[in-house]
């Protein structure tokens, strides 16, 4: 379990801390703050029993580490009184201004309006809290600490909130606080929200790394004391500072279980970090750091002549000591220091030193490109994915022919490299050159290759439909449906009609032109929507999903126009016998419906599924990785395509265990299927089957059903056995 820092912090600590630090705050108005926030949230309690005030002054407090002003600091105390209390935004601009007020008014979540889901929900949420911040990141730095504070006591709420909130956490707010650079923000967020999203892994990490804590110290002490020793002999405008740290937990996760490395392969779980004075001197420490310990072959890395996207500056080598042990060094200014650990924070921590206007502008320069990118979807949900997938702290560095570098998010193509270049030669792309050679347009790029774009002289060149379905950013997407938003109106309004009109049928839903525009102004409030042509043109160049809109405009359509007559068809309506409790699947948009889990492919809570209406046994959930749908779309027989109904899993769905037959081949030896059922008996899911069995090419194969509750819970424990030595491949049996 993480050492949660759950203090409890009073008023008092914070005007202590003011007093102790050497910048200037305005203490009356933070007392008024808290005052009126106390008075407004007397009564009211958090889930661990505690009064609710606490929790803005531990806001606060967060902030104040990360030397954010006054004006901040208010806004956190009043943070949720306009959402939780009788107070007003009128109330707090009257008495703190308007700075404070709009701050609190970034920062409140959306009212409680009628929505259709809770990614939606989640999605215009995030989208208020963008464009706030798109005119004082502040508004989003206080959001963090929020979370943060959040994550910090999240033991007190139920499991099922516990593990959303992570969700959330993990695929939302720690993204943002690495585009932002809050470094220490970033990691607690991952460390806390990996402690609930897998226990199990967690506490194998946090066994590996105790297991040798006052051995880890030590070396880390004693590298700190010979690099000491040495630089006693050097120039240097000021003493260089030596720190020593570990790798944060999840990032010894990712590089463990999803990169399947071994622990002993990971060269930067343990760091040295070395500040100096300036540039010159960074690099004439490199120079004795590499004379002191013997570097490891490509594991150099320029952060200072090539900067992150978000900023950061340093000089990363991984080298040997004496004993063996890989260790990286990283060295940096104090002014580079500052930005690394506070990032856009450190404008405000840091304004006598830094003046970050230019540096300010480049960290939220992402915000501007992603609220331009969802102006070309009208699907609000598709924020959260694009925050997910393009501030992903993982980047790949692609050099264009010319020498050039260009940062994009891992899993890119050739295609995300063109439009990232210049929209024109993306759209006029034809193919693609990766270190001289011909690839695929769906070729995702590595880092230091040279990818050189193949471009049409055809002028009139546009993008293909397909490519939505194989970019990665929400840059080269936007740019994709704009051109067929612009260059093939007809097309796209043609194409969305005729979708339209085949779920409405399939829906059993006779409803008019007049009635889709009504709903469409009045319920759905698309913008840009204005007639139907631009509705039905939206669906077809992508901008809307109608497998989301769909059922919305059937509940809207049944409570304004359906008459007796025109209300489903009852063949269709026995397959949706409501189950106790319901199944946490969602059938063509409806839920609570008698549905059961195709043994074929035994599909797992996370999947994408879909649904199949049986003759005489309700609907039947498959993968859509199962063989039979497959084999259903090959054939294309109309009749039976009917019968395949879009699925999904429900946002509030209980996790529900499944019983998933795995194959583990591997090269026969002493002791092996006692390392295997030792990683099986770790991970803590129960085994209904064991077969362990020789073949014909001398090898073994290990059959086994284990009951898992998510797809992520049978990732971990697959990359574990294929971490086992001798273990050849461990995956998802197929049927």
């Amino acid at each position: 379990m993480p050492e949660f820092r759950n203090e409890t912090y009073t008023i008092d600590m914070i005007i202590s801390k003011i007093l102790t630090d050497d910048r200037q705050y305005d203490i009356s108005k933070l007392i008024s703050a808290y005052e009126f926030a106390a008075k407004c949230h007397e009564g009211q309690v958090r889930s661990s029993g505690e009064p609710y005030i606490i929790h803005p002054v531990a806001v606060a407090y967060i902030l104040l580490e990360l030397g954010m002003d006054t004006d901040t600091l208010c806004a956190a105390l009043l943070h949720d009184v306009v959402e939780d209390t009788a107070a007003t935004l009128e109330d707090v601009q009257k008495r703190f201004g308007h700075d404070v007020a709009m701050l609190v008014d970034g920062v409140t979540k959306l009212a409680k309006v009628p929505t259709f889901s809770k990614e939606q929900q989640q999605a215009e949420n995030v989208m208020k809290i963008l464009l706030a911040m798109s005119q004082d990141i502040r508004v989003m730095i206080i959001k963090l600490a929020d979370r943060l504070h959040n994550m910090r006591t999240l033991q007190f709420r139920p499991p099922h909130k516990q593990h959303n909130t992570a969700f959330e956490t993990m695929n939302v707010y720690a993204p943002i606080a690495h585009r932002l650079g809050i470094t220490s923000v970033q990691e607690e967020l991952e460390d806390l929200a990996f402690y609930y999203l897998d226990p199990y892994a967690y506490a194998d990490i946090e066994k590996l790394l105790d297991n040798n804590r006052s051995e880890r110290e030590a070396f880390i002490e004693s590298i700190k004391a010979r690099i000491a020793q040495r630089f006693r002999n050097e120039d240097f405008v000021t003493p260089p500072q030596i720190d020593g740290r570990v790798k944060s937990i999840y990032g010894i996760y990712k590089k463990v279980y999803v990169n399947h490395k071994d622990i002993a392969e990971i060269y930067d779980k343990y760091a040295v970090r070395v500040i100096v004075t300036t540039d010159n001197e960074c690099y004439s420490v490199l120079g004795l750091i590499h004379d002191m310990f013997r570097p490891i072959p490509n594991r150099f890395k320029d952060y200072i002549a090539n900067p992150k996207p978000n900023g950061y500056q340093s000089l990363h080598t991984s080298v040997l000591g004496k004993e063996g042990i890989p260790f990286e060094v990283q060295i940096r200014t104090w002014e580079m220091h500052a930005n690394a650990e506070y990032g856009v924070a450190a404008h405000w921590k840091y304004k006598e030193k830094i003046q970050g206007k230019t540096v300010m502008d480049s960290r939220i320069a992402w915000i501007r490109q992603v609220l331009e990118a969802q102006q070309e979807s009208a699907d609000p949900e598709e924020l959260v994915d694009t925050i997910k997938n393009d501030l992903a702290p993982e980047d790949v560095v692609v050099m264009t022919p010319k020498g050039d570098s260009i940062s994009l998010p891992v899993g890119s193509t050739v295609i995300d490299f063109a439009y990232h270049i210049h929209t024109q030669i993306g759209h006029r792309m034809v193919g693609a050159k990766v270190d001289g050679k011909i690839v695929q347009l769906s070729y995702q790029l590595s880092t230091g290759e040279v990818c050189e774009v193949i471009t049409s002289k055809d002028e009139n060149k546009g993008p293909n439909r397909n490519w939505l379905d194989i970019v990665k950013t929400s840059e080269a997407r936007a740019k994709i449906r704009s051109w067929f938003k612009k260059e093939r109106r007809p097309e796209n309004i043609a194409s969305g009609r005729a979708q339209l009109e085949h779920a409405c049928r399939r829906m059993h839903m006779p409803i008019t032109g007049e009635q889709l525009l009504t709903i469409i102004t009045d319920d759905l409030k698309q913008p840009n929507c204005e007639t139907l042509d631009d509705f039905y043109a939206a669906i077809g160049y992508g901008g809307l999903s109608l497998t989301k809109l769909m059922p919305r405009i059937r509940d809207s359509w049944m409570k304004r126009f359906a008459q007796p007559d025109e209300l489903p068809d009852t063949s269709v309506s026995e397959l949706r016998k409501p189950t106790k409790g319901g199944s946490g699947i969602i059938i063509d948009g409806v839920d609570n419906l008698e549905v059961k889990i195709a043994r074929c492919c035994s599909p797992l809570q996370g999947e994408p599924i879909i649904g199949f209406a049986t003759i005489a046994h309700g609907i039947t959930v498959h993968s859509q990785n199962c063989k039979k749908y497959k084999e259903a779309l090959s054939k294309s027989d109309p009749d039976e395509l009917s019968r395949w109904l879009p699925a999904q899993w429900a946002s509030d769905a209980p996790p529900a265990e499944m019983k998933v037959s795995i194959e583990v081949l591997c090269v026969n030896r002493m002791g092996l299927l006692g390392d295997i059922t030792t990683v099986i008996n770790e991970a803590h899911l129960p085994v209904s089957n064991f077969n362990f069995h020789m073949l014909k090419s001398g090898n073994a194969m290990l059959d086994a059903t284990v009951s898992v509750s998510s797809r992520e819970q049978l990732d971990t424990l697959l990359s574990r056995l294929r971490s086992v030595r001798d273990v050849i491949t461990a995956d998802r049996a197929t049927h």
